[in-house]
């Protein structure tokens, strides 16, 4: 099991002990399985009760907390599928399968998904799931890839839902509240590479956010918000695109780590060194566990417009914020379709925190900081920890009553749903 995935004690079948991989939450399922076969997997659903999925555990609130009587499930038991059509330029991809494993496969047909995320170790239908993303102003969250999903549902039977039914905007960045996703269809694009320089000590005073978020095909900002500003800027160019200049900050001296003191060896290679899309679009590498799991992590998408006047909010607050950070990273997506995506609807700036892993310090601080991200209307990260409540949240979802009639339609006994998603559809 990879130091990212949930940590687990007992048995399959048993209760045991799960939690997330940092440890912030354990599960109360009466059962915890993981199925070797689909067989066994519809047989389980179908004799359940309540049934949630946990996917590489890398979520930190209870949105995959089936409660006391309920059986969580992990897919990542199943036989790994990746079947890449290199005519059609798709893969299908079992749901338990990591990016990681995905990307070199797909890369060894000649072909790329378009954008990844931080970490290429979580599972590939968690994070379409709950809105994951990459950077870059002109990409979409990891979902906007997806072309086609294959559920299990409570009774056991299975459906497919593609992009050309009215159904497709809902299913994908679903919660996990509609049925398990045994598999998704993503669709690719001839591979590419990448280069990746980071550059050092960008100010706040005078940011053309827009210039800089478009100076890369990825592009992320770094801060612990000690001063005004910006530590690091990560800028990854496609080398089959023209290079963009960077004249509002200097280029780190060497490698960098994110987060300050972590060895920059754990880190995808810098410098302007070109390699594969797969190997320079995350900051990670695959084969090293990026942090020990010490943390607490919140992120709130808002309208791209509102990133400066945003980022000034928090620099407002920035004493406060700053002592129970490890970093803060801001990036950028493009709007999507999906009904429950953070970015529906609109080009969004994400704003990402990594706080300490101490709930009883960083609690108080994340409501601080809703608070001055407010007049933006900001979406939660559903995997994230927030606290803006669910009344408030369902005005900012303007397809929540649709995702709804779905759920209802799909999952009419709620078997797929929990507290989290109750709270959320106000049932």
């Amino acid at each position: 099991m990879h130091d990212r995935d949930a940590r687990m004690t007992g048995t399959a079948g048993t209760a045991g002990t799960v939690t997330n991989w940092a440890r912030t939450i354990t599960y109360t399922a009466r059962a915890f399985h993981r199925p070797r076969t689909l067989d066994a997997l519809t047989a389980l659903v179908a004799g359940s009760a309540r049934v949630r999925v946990l996917g590489s555990g890398h979520s930190f609130n209870r949105i995959a907390d089936p409660g006391t009587e309920g059986v969580l499930l992990s897919t990542a038991g199943l036989p790994p599928v990746i079947e890449v059509d290199s005519a059609a330029r798709t893969v299908r991809v079992s749901g338990g399968v990591r990016y990681a494993e995905l990307a070199r496969t797909v890369h060894a047909h000649g072909l790329a998904l378009p954008n990844l995320a931080s970490l290429p170790h979580i599972s590939v239908a968690g994070s379409v799931a709950t809105g994951t993303h990459g950077s870059g102003v002109g990409n979409g969250p990891l979902a906007s890839a997806v072309r086609e999903v294959e559920l299990v549902l409570a009774d056991g039977s299975t459906v497919t839902i593609g992009r050309d039914d009215p159904r497709f905007h809902g299913a994908v960045t679903s919660l996990g509240a509609l049925g398990v996703v045994t598999a998704l269809t993503l669709g690719l694009e001839p591979a590419y590479g990448v280069e990746q320089r980071v550059y050092t000590e960008l100010a706040l005073s005078g940011l053309d956010f827009e210039s800089v978020a478009a100076a890369g095909y990825s592009v992320s900002l770094f801060t612990d918000w000690r001063e005004p500003g910006f530590r690091q800027v990560w800028v990854k160019r496609r080398t089959d695109r023209p290079a963009v200049d960077f004249p509002w900050a200097a280029p780190a001296p060497g490698p960098l780590h994110p987060v300050p003191g972590m060895p920059a060896e754990n880190c995808t290679e810098q410098l302007g060194v070109p390699g594969p899309w797969h190997e320079r679009l995350p900051h990670f590498r695959a084969e090293f566990t990026p942090s020990s799991g010490e943390e607490i992590q919140s992120e709130y998408l808002l309208p791209r417009s509102a990133a400066v006047d945003a980022l000034y909010a928090i620099d407002g607050i920035r004493h406060t914020v700053a002592g129970v950070l490890q970093t803060c990273e801001v990036r950028t997506v493009a709007a999507d379709p999906q009904w429950l995506s953070p970015a529906h609807g609109r080009d969004s700036v994400a704003l990402h925190f990594t706080w300490i892993r101490d709930e009883a310090a960083v609690l108080p601080v994340v409501r601080r900081l809703e608070e001055a991200l407010e007049p933006f209307d900001p979406r939660p990260h559903w995997g994230k920890v927030f606290g803006i409540p669910s009344a408030v949240l369902r005005g900012r979802y303007p397809h929540l009553a649709d995702f709804h009639a779905l759920v209802r339609s799909l999952d009419p006994a709620g078997t797929f749903s929990n507290a989290f998603v109750r709270d959320l559809l106000g049932d």
